[in-house]
């Protein structure tokens, strides 16, 4: 008996050693995924030889092997334990978070293009011990230090990153949690490239379609091309920075600037002359794409709905996909002036927060397309709320997008799970390095010829840091990688919003 079991003994041992050296080389192998690393590098300990009988008792044996190891329990047990950020070189400036829990699974969000870590950070301290699968309540809980446009950034990069580790606690993709999928794909439109003369415009154009696969394309119809040309604008002059130019986001410091002030207070008209110019513009865009590309337009400028109308008749010859943000998303009878005065479909909403301020807009009719930032409208599933509650008014959903991969999946898992969804925007189709800050963990393409295939079984977002690159492309203001946030953790006011 005693020859047998030292015989198992010896074999056991030589079993162990030759597990020990697979597993560290899948840990050393650069094919291995982060999450499965540090599960593999976390579990080290957590065989039981039987050579341990010989000296130890197996109580000791559990306990000498198993000290280190922090164990894997239900996601009923989860806890929020950090939150930290680090500061892409994306569209000026957009932050990464990573929310961490008590068992090592960790889940990652966005604040939106451009806006400041910090309405992340001040809500540490309200969700830290709590479990992150409870999206929801969570949700409930800081919603109210949310608000339009880059105001609601911090609350849905927490949502976006609460839905990534509930998908990872229960081993299913986000847009299963949303109630399944509708599609495998999800269809993106690109900026229209824009060139020194129409013919190399033409060759971006047909790369753009032909190389890279989009089906789908917007353009600007600024009245900052009119810029030098005599008699297309009245009452442009006193608006112009120091450099000549309308430029639509301004002074931040100066609430009077052109970029500061609503489009019914600036006064400035466009002559025949300017829409006969705009629409030549687009004339030779819809000549280079053709008729069975959607065209969809943006970025006019800042005047009336007058003024709104008469340019939107002036390209309704185009048939454009739509006219977005004419005017701002708050106006809702001048909205819907404007969609009964034409046949081409309006949109509006990437800088609305909530399904609150959709409804008025849907109620009335006064738009045919609805456009949330899911990085500003709620997070995941406030969005396809959103895009249902939009549905039962016969209203599309297409999504803003101008963010980083980790926003992107998060728009690509919501748009999955809305069935009335349409495109979805892509924006920095031509920075060579924006796809590679992160890892799928499916091995699948994050874009494939104008789409983003849908993770059918990776968990979560189904993608991880691709910690080298992203690294490389910090921003210089904040070169902190990842730090810790212990500055945020306590709880400093008394939120409820009612007595």
């Amino acid at each position: 008996m005693k020859n047998t079991l030292q015989q198992l003994i010896s074999k056991n041992k030589e079993e162990e050693k030759a597990y020990t050296v697979s597993r560290q080389a899948e840990i050393d192998s650069p094919d291995t995924g982060s999450n499965r690393r540090d599960f593999l590098k976390k579990t080290a300990l957590g065989g039981i030889a039987l050579g341990g009988l010989f000296s130890l008792s197996i109580e000791d044996t559990i306990a000498e092997t198993t000290q280190n190891v922090q164990r894997s329990s239900s996601p009923s047990d989860l806890k929020i334990t950090d939150m930290r950020y680090c500061l892409t070189n994306v569209m000026g400036g957009t932050a990464i978070i990573k929310i961490e829990t008590n068992q090592g699974i960790y889940g990652l969000g966005e604040v939106r293009d451009a806006a400041d870590a910090r309405y992340a950070l001040m809500l540490k301290s309200r969700i830290l011990g709590r479990n992150p699968c409870n999206v929801e309540m969570i949700f409930k809980i800081i919603k109210q230090f949310g608000g339009p446009a880059r105001q609601a950034g911090g609350v849905c990069a927490i949502e976006m990153a609460l839905w990534d580790i509930c998908g990872k606690a229960y081993n299913v993709p986000a847009w299963q949690l949303l109630g399944g999928r509708y599609r495998d794909k999800i269809r993106l439109y690109a900026d229209t490239p824009e060139a020194n003369s129409p013919a190399e415009q033409e060759k971006l154009i047909k790369y753009r379609i032909f190389d890279q696969g989009y089906t789908w394309l917007k353009m600007d119809v600024s009245i900052s091309e009119l810029k030098g040309k005599t008699g297309t604008l009245v009452n442009s002059k006193f608006w112009e920075n120091s450099r000549g130019d309308l430029a639509q986001w301004g002074d931040q410091d100066n609430p009077m600037s052109y970029g500061n002030t609503a489009h019914p207070f600036t006064q400035i008209q466009i002559t025949e002359k300017g829409l006969e110019e705009l629409a030549q513009i687009v004339e030779n865009v819809r000549n280079m794409v053709g008729y069975e590309v959607p065209l969809s337009t943006d970025h006019y400028g800042h005047f009336d709905l007058n003024n709104s109308i008469r340019l939107g008749k002036a390209l309704e010859k185009y048939r454009l996909a739509w006219f977005e943000d004419m005017v701002p998303w708050q106006s809702t009878e001048q909205w819907k002036t404007i969609t009964d005065a034409l046949e081409t479909p309006t949109m509006t909403g990437e800088d609305i927060y909530l399904l609150k301020d959709f409804k008025p807009l849907i109620h009335a009719g006064a738009v045919d397309i609805i456009h949330p930032d899911l990085a500003s409208s709620g997070g995941l599933l406030e969005t396809k709320r959103i895009g249902d509650y939009a549905e039962e008014f016969g209203v599309a959903m297409a999504m803003h997008q101008a963010g980083t991969p980790v926003s992107f999946m998060a728009n690509v898992h919501c748009a999955a799970a809305t069935q009335n969804f349409l495109a979805l925007e892509h924006h920095s189709v031509d920075i060579p390095w924006w796809e590679s800050l992160v890892k799928t963990t499916d091995g699948r393409k994050l874009i494939d010829k104008g789409y983003a295939p849908v993770p059918l079984t990776a968990p979560g977002l189904g993608i991880e840091l691709n910690e080298d690159v992203l690294k490389q492309h910090l921003h210089p203001r904040d070169k902190s990688y990842f730090a810790p946030t212990d500055e945020w953790n306590d709880r400093r006011s008394h939120d409820r919003t009612y007595s």
